[in-house]
């Protein structure tokens, strides 16, 4: 496995940015800071059901919590594409207060009409589980679903691989995840996959999270996966 790449390595090479420039990215950091009554009220989850508007998200034995987390991550991402002349919408605009229901963040995210819907978040799995896994709808709900959706799952899956994360090795294979009871994955109109970086629960895991430095390699191989996926769009 390939040592994970540092902070320094977070742009790609100078003609990748420049075939991204003028494109579209929404990015969801998943979960809220604060959590009241109001996540368990039921919303839609894309399939004809429902399911609660959020949930509290995983925490790292220490209390470090999964939405701090992605919170930073997705902040060096969309920082990065960026200076690439990508356009980025969150969310959420804050690591505070009570973040929107997931139905509310997939509708923003079809309103934005992006090239592509990247959701970060952190599992928490059983503590001897580790690694990666990147999620998408299976089965699909339409062609977008069905082909570019699941083209960028394998682009992000190779990304994080490359960059010497592993992939999970409790959940999934080889770092991919076909699963039907994720709203924001279902009601998406555009690409979209939600990526479970690591599991909370698992103390290598949680450590590389917490660490400056491995956040930053997280945002890396993150924003390596948007701008292959992005590259390979017919123009």
């Amino acid at each position: 496995m390939p040592a994970l790449l540092g902070a320094a390595a977070i742009l790609p090479a100078p003609r990748a940015a420049a075939g991204v420039a003028g494109m579209s990215v929404f990015l969801d950091p998943g979960h809220n800071a604060v959590n009241d009554a109001s996540i368990n009220q039921q919303v839609t989850n894309g399939r004809g059901g429902t399911k609660p508007c959020q949930t509290s998200g995983a925490a790292a034995a220490d209390g470090y919590p999964e939405h701090a987390f992605t919170w930073a991550v997705v902040g060096l991402v969309s920082d990065a594409l960026n200076q690439m002349g990508v356009y980025t919408q969150l969310s959420r605009d804050s690591d505070s207060g009570v973040g929107p229901c997931i139905d509310q963040r997939a509708a923003a995210a079809n309103a934005m009409r992006p090239d592509a819907i990247v959701s970060i978040h952190a599992d928490g799995g059983p503590p001897a589980g580790s690694g990666f896994h990147v999620n998408y709808s299976s089965p699909p709900l339409g062609d977008v679903q069905a082909g570019p959706a699941v083209q960028l799952a394998h682009a992000m899956r190779d990304a994080l691989a490359q960059s010497g994360l592993p992939p999970a090795n409790y959940i999934g294979s080889d770092g991919l995840y076909g699963r039907a009871d994720l709203a924001g994955l279902n009601l998406a109109q555009y690409p979209a996959v939600l990526v479970e970086l690591g599991n909370m629960n698992n103390a290598g895991d949680a450590a590389r999270m917490e660490s400056v430095d491995g956040r930053a390699a997280y945002a890396v191989a993150v924003t390596r996966g948007i701008v292959a996926f992005l590259n390979s769009k017919p123009g």
